[in-house]
C-alpha cells in the first residue's frame, strides 16, 4: 500500500453553500462553524452557506471561509482514523494542513487567516495588480520572460508553479499585461487574466508579509505531528520555528504547488485526498501524474465514498 497525503484547497475554490450539508447533518461539522462566527465575530457561517457571493469573494472573508469549510470537512473525515503520511495546501490552504497536522489550533488559525487576507487586500491599492494564468509555455522560458519585462514600478514574476502546462504570474497590472503578451507570442497557448483583489506571492505583497510577521509572532505555533510540505521550499518542515518563517516568506514568494506535488510522488505517495470545497488540487495533481488516485472530500457523500475507498 502506498501512502496518502491529505491537500487542502486555496482561494479561488470558494462557492456559496460549501460547508452547509456537512455542517447540517454532522456536529462536529457545525461546531467548527459555530467556532468561527464567535472567533471573528460575524457570521461567517451565513456568508458560507447563503453568500451574498460578492461578499464571499472579498479576500478577507474568502481566506476564513475556505479554512472553515476545509476544517469543518476535515473534522468530521477524521472520525474515520485515516492517518496521512504528508499533508500539504495550496497557500491558504496551508493553514488547513497545519490545523490538520497539529500544529495550529482552528481559532488561531481562522483568525490568522482573516487578518491575512486583510493585509493582502491592504499591500496594493486596488487597481495597481494584475495576476494572469499562463497555459502551455516552457517554466523557464515564462520566468526569462518574466524577468525581461520587469523593471522598477513595473513588476512580474511567476506567483504559482501550479502544474505542468499551468503558472500564474503576478505584478503590476502593466508588467503583467506584457508579459502575458510575450507569453503568447513565445507560444503560450492560452493566457487568462485572473479576478483577484491584488498581486498575489509577488514581492509586491512584501508589505502584506511584514504585517503577517508580527501577527505569527503572537500565534501558538507547535511542531507538526505529520510533515508539512511547505509552499516556499516544496520540503517537508515539522519544526514551529520553521514552520512560521515558511508562513510569513510565502505571501511574498511563488507557490510551489507542482513541486510539492512531485517531492510527495518520490516518497511514495500513490493517493491524495482533497479535503475542501471543489477539485481544484485534485486537476493539478493529476496533470503532473495521470496514475496517481485523487479523492475529495466536500460534502457527506463524498467523504462516505472516499472512507469506504481507503479502508
Amino acid at each position: 500500500m502506498g501512502k496518502i497525503a491529505f491537500i487542502f484547497p486555496g482561494q479561488g475554490s470558494q462557492k456559496v453553500g460549501m460547508g452547509r450539508e456537512i455542517a447540517s447533518v454532522h456536529p462536529n461539522a457545525e461546531q467548527v462553524f459555530a467556532e468561527a462566527d464567535k472567533v471573528l465575530g460575524f457570521s461567517l457561517s451565513k456568508l458560507c452557506f447563503e453568500g451574498p457571493e460578492e461578499d464571499l469573494r472579498l479576500t478577507a472573508n474568502t481566506q476564513p471561509a475556505i479554512l472553515t469549510t476545509s476544517i469543518a470537512l476535515f473534522r468530521v473525515f477524521q472520525e474515520a482514523g485515516i492517518e496521512p503520511a504528508y499533508v500539504a495546501g495550496h497557500s491558504l490552504g496551508e493553514y488547513s494542513a497545519l490545523v490538520a497536522a497539529g500544529s495550529l489550533s482552528f481559532r488561531e488559525a481562522v483568525s490568522t487567516v482573516h487578518k491575512r487576507g486583510t493585509y493582502m487586500e491592504e499591500a496594493v491599492p486596488a487597481g495597481l495588480g494584475a495576476m494572469a494564468a499562463v497555459m502551455n509555455l516552457d517554466r523557464g522560458e515564462l520566468d526569462e520572460i518574466c524577468k525581461s519585462v520587469t523593471r522598477e514600478n513595473h513588476v512580474v514574476e511567476p506567483a504559482n508553479y501550479n502544474s505542468p502546462g499551468q503558472i500564474v504570474i503576478s505584478g503590476h497590472r502593466d508588467a503583467v499585461k506584457e508579459a502575458g503578451e510575450k507569453a503568447a507570442e513565445a507560444g503560450a497557448r492560452r493566457v487568462i487574466p485572473l479576478s483577484v483583489s491584488g498581486p498575489f506571492h509577488s514581492s509586491l505583497m512584501k508589505p502584506a508579509a511584514e504585517r503577517l510577521a508580527q501577527t505569527l509572532n503572537e500565534v501558538d505555533i507547535k511542531d507538526a505531528a505529520v510533515p508539512v510540505v511547505a509552499n516556499v521550499s516544496a520540503a517537508p518542515v515539522i519544526r514551529s520555528d520553521e514552520i512560521r518563517r515558511s508562513l510569513i516568506e510565502q505571501v511574498a514568494s511563488p507557490v510551489l504547488w507542482e513541486d510539492s506535488v512531485r517531492w510527495m510522488l518520490a516518497q511514495g505517495v500513490d493517493t491524495f485526498v482533497e479535503i475542501g470545497e471543489g477539485t481544484v488540487l485534485s486537476g493539478l495533481v493529476k496533470k503532473v501524474d495521470r496514475k496517481v488516485k485523487t479523492l475529495s472530500v466536500q460534502d457527506s457523500e463524498t467523504l462516505k465514498q472516499a472512507v469506504e475507498q481507503l479502508t
